[in-house]
């Protein structure tokens, strides 16, 4: 249990970029409710350092994705993992909050967990035990206390699964609603001519595979005689080979850098073709009508057949239970596909009001009511924090 005569001991674990901000948020909301009564330690990046938290290594260390390079890395991250182990035993904090990247965060909390067994253990982000691997949700269960999610499909997930206690505390992007959106009303008459976003993707795998098929698209559309402002907001490290792979095509986009330049395209589209990913959730509650669309190699292709048991490969569908979200995956991302799908929405047609409407739900099953999730999952950390473990 917590000693209330001395600071409240919470060590956070990320793994990466996205993990520290969500941790730096967490870190300032329990700042705001204890002051100085609580210190912080533990793994994290730059967010989580102007917070407080004295990292053990740099996040670089251990901060790869995809498929091989964790496995040309494992050495480096098992050195971490057990480095970071023995410094949680050593400090015996008052609670251990692991965040997103499960492939290191769940190797630590399930040997503290043997090391400390009384350690209180929060996981902050679910693991996306509703899409593949499911029989991770019961396997947490033995390490994990209290899962904080961020859509609000989880915890009815895990309690199906057999998974820990789990609560929707929110997405960070409910925070970003006003950039999203603006004072755009969701039913706002379209531009003439429309504005079109396209969202080719923020990695240089999704640009190569999705930048041409775009194009094309949006090419058949022109010739079709359809007419639209075409917006592309691009990642800088990538804007070179964007432009020069833009360059012929039939609708010159308007590039731009940046993530206010990115949050002012948003407010003012009418619609948009976008690469899966966060920036789908993004556009649902900016309230942007869009097809999705997504490539991988054939041989990840292979893979996640085998392994994918969701619905949808869309975040807002699998929100709504439906996929009101056109989504076209690997062979079914064909120009003829998407430009019959994008065209009902760069028009008042019933297609587009339905998808609105969808998204207006999407929004309302998101929403945090009077806290930020940041303050939710804070005041969930403190509880079981305070309780102790059992």
């Amino acid at each position: 249990m917590v000693n209330s005569a001395t600071p409240l001991k919470v060590w956070m674990v990320c793994g990466e970029e996205s993990g520290d901000q969500l941790g730096a948020g967490l870190a300032a909301a329990l700042r705001l409710r204890l002051g100085s009564g609580v210190a912080f330690g533990g793994v994290g990046g730059e967010r989580l350092a102007r917070e407080g938290l004295q990292s053990l290594f740099p996040l670089s260390d251990i901060a790869v994705m995809g498929f091989i390079a964790p496995v040309m890395r494992l050495p480096t991250l098992i050195r971490r993992v057990y480095q970071t182990v023995n410094a949680i035993v050593a400090a015996r904090p008052d609670v251990l909050v692991i965040i997103d990247s499960p492939d290191f965060t769940h190797a630590v909390a399930k040997r503290v967990r043997k090391r400390l067994p009384e350690l209180p253990i929060v996981d902050y982000v679910s693991p996306s035990v509703w899409a593949w691997r499911p029989g991770r949700a019961r396997k947490m269960a033995a390490y994990v206390d209290h899962l904080l999610a961020l859509l609000p499909f989880e915890p009815e997930a895990h309690r199906r699964l057999g998974g820990p206690a789990c609560t929707y505390v929110g997405h960070r992007l409910i925070e970003k609603l006003p950039l999203l959106r603006g004072d755009r009303q969701l039913d706002h008459p379209l531009a003439s001519p429309p504005r079109l976003l396209v969202l080719p993707g923020s990695r240089r795998s999704e640009i190569s595979r999705l930048l041409n098929v775009f194009g094309e698209t949006l090419g058949q559309l022109h010739d079709r005689g359809l007419h639209f402002d075409l917006t592309l907001p691009a990642v800088s490290h990538l804007e070179n080979e964007i432009r020069a792979g833009v360059a012929r095509w039939k609708t010159p986009p308007q590039i731009v850098v940046g993530e206010a330049a990115k949050f002012h395209a948003f407010q003012q589209a009418d619609a948009a073709l976008a690469a899966s990913g966060t920036v789908t959730l993004e556009l649902a509650l900016a309230g942007v009508p869009m097809v999705v669309a997504y490539r991988v190699s054939d041989i990840e292709s292979a893979i996640l057949r085998r392994l994918i048991t969701a619905q949808s490969a869309v975040l807002a569908n699998l929100i709504l239970g439906e996929n009101a979200i056109p989504e076209f995956i690997q062979q079914d991302c064909t120009i003829d596909n998407l430009s019959a799908a994008l065209t009902p929405l760069l028009s008042d047609t019933p297609v587009r009001r339905a998808q609105i409407a969808a998204l207006a739900e999407v929004e309302a099953r998101m929403t945090t009511g009077g806290e930020t999730p940041s303050e939710r999952a804070a005041g969930i950390v403190l509880d079981v924090a305070m309780r102790g473990r059992g």
